[in-house]
């Protein structure tokens, strides 16, 4: 019996707050001649849920290409799906007139609004859209009927990097996409 007591006093229980890593730096991403400052981590989160807090290379790939074909997002609204830190919606708030930027994760919606704080402020004259951010989980349908209730008329893009591998295991994704087109 003594030996068990003992046992258990040598468990340790962590918190979450154990698991996050908020050592966010202020970094700088140029796509074409659009220069962009972020907070966002250097290297991957172990905790598959804070995958959102950093950069992952399908993002700047997309923003290649999007910094290229700036014209199709010209007037636009926009959705984007799994923003993370939020680099894609802040490129295109330079040419779009309102983005919706989405996340899951409560950790990863608090560097999302850090950074459409930064990005939006009034000493930046690049920022046209009206950017904000939402918890969307796909497949919650009251996140979903919020999103629809607020931006009637839908979105004209839906965007969304690196999120291929959820979407193979997610038959939700689908139901997502479909229902804010409106």
């Amino acid at each position: 019996m003594v030996r068990q007591e003992e046992e258990e006093e040598d468990i340790v229980c962590l918190d979450e707050s154990f698991f996050i890593n908020d050592n966010y730096q202020l970094t700088t991403f140029t796509f074409g001649s659009h220069v962009l400052q972020l907070f966002c981590l250097q290297s991957a989160s172990t905790d598959f849920d804070l995958t959102g807090q950093l950069v992952w290379p399908g993002a700047m790939l997309l923003n290649d290409y999007l910094s290229k074909n700036a014209e199709m997002l010209q007037g636009c609204s926009l959705i984007e799906l799994g923003s993370g830190v939020g680099i894609t919606g802040m490129l295109c708030s330079r040419f779009c007139h309102q983005i919706l930027l989405t996340d899951h994760n409560e950790e990863v919606l608090k560097i999302l609004r850090r950074n459409i704080e930064l990005n939006s402020s009034t000493e930046n004259p690049s920022c046209c859209a009206a950017l904000e951010a939402g918890k969307l989980e796909w497949g919650n349908e009251d996140q979903i009927n919020r999103i629809l209730h607020k931006y009637r008329g839908g979105f004209d893009l839906i965007l969304g990097a690196d999120i291929y591998i959820l979407i193979t295991a997610n038959y939700f994704f689908c139901e997502a996409i479909y229902k804010t087109q409106g």
